[in-house]
């Protein structure tokens, strides 16, 4: 239901970022930060296309919730505590490109992980060798890399390169992840995250690796998009908050 009512808005807003500090702070704790670059940001619910995102400056580990900002789609600042606030508006080109054209996908998460950043850079991008990887058997898109992502004119091509997914690997760059709440973004960057860690691994051993037929890569696929849901999400994210309880 999206809130319209003034104190209801003011619920979620709420709501949204004691999420979104936690998600922060869980994105610390599985050590997929890259000091203060990268971001993660969620769209307010009722809001005319108004989202939260950090507080320049502020590392991951950090974040509470008066430490996100509220901003519009340029990037500009909509509410700050103070209009010293620093916003990295150049780091929200990635995110308000999806945002914008991808209404269903309430946060978006980018990070520059080692491993990451390693697969990135592979011609083959992620291999289907996990199940971990499976998960994102013909849902994953890729997008070219055009430079620091500075140019406003690049967000089109983003949005082509992701058409209808939720995960993409930014070629020679990094990961990024949404969902259609804050949990599911989460558990997709995870996922994403481990699959990388897992092909870096075992193409380290330098022995022919095993991949699974068409047939079962697509069944597998198939088994997590049925039955993983936002309750599913919903479940694991709840249990993960425990680690930073």
């Amino acid at each position: 239901m999206t809130p319209t009512e003034p104190g209801l808005l003011a619920d979620a807003e709420a709501r949204t970022r004691q999420e979104l500090a936690a998600l922060y702070r869980l994105v610390a704790h599985f050590r997929m930060t890259d000091l203060i670059d990268t971001h993660i940001s969620a769209r307010i619910p009722g809001t005319p296309d108004h989202f939260l995102i950090n507080r320049y400056g502020v590392l991951f580990h950090e974040m509470r919730p008066e430490d996100l900002v509220k901003i519009d789609p340029t990037g500009s600042v909509v509410e700050a505590r103070d209009s010293a606030e620093p916003v990295n508006a150049a780091g929200f080109t990635i995110h308000s490109a999806v945002h914008m054209a991808r209404h269903d996908l309430a946060c978006v998460i980018h990070t520059h992980t080692g491993d990451g950043m390693a697969v990135a850079c592979m011609e083959e991008g992620l291999l289907p060798i996990t199940q971990h990887a499976l998960k994102f058997y013909g849902r994953l898109a890729y997008h070219d890399y055009e430079g620091i992502a500075l140019d406003l004119d690049e967000r089109e091509r983003l949005v082509a390169s992701l058409g209808q997914h939720q995960v993409m690997i930014l070629r020679n760059h990094g990961l990024l992840a949404g969902g259609r709440s804050i949990p599911e973004a989460f558990l997709n960057i995870y996922f994403l995250e481990r699959a990388c860690q897992a092909q870096v691994k075992a193409l380290s051993s330098g022995r022919k690796l095993s991949l699974p037929s068409p047939e079962v890569c697509q069944r597998t696929a198939d088994q997590f998009n049925r039955e993983e849901g936002l309750e599913h999400a919903q479940l694991a994210w709840d249990s993960a908050l425990r680690l930073i309880a």
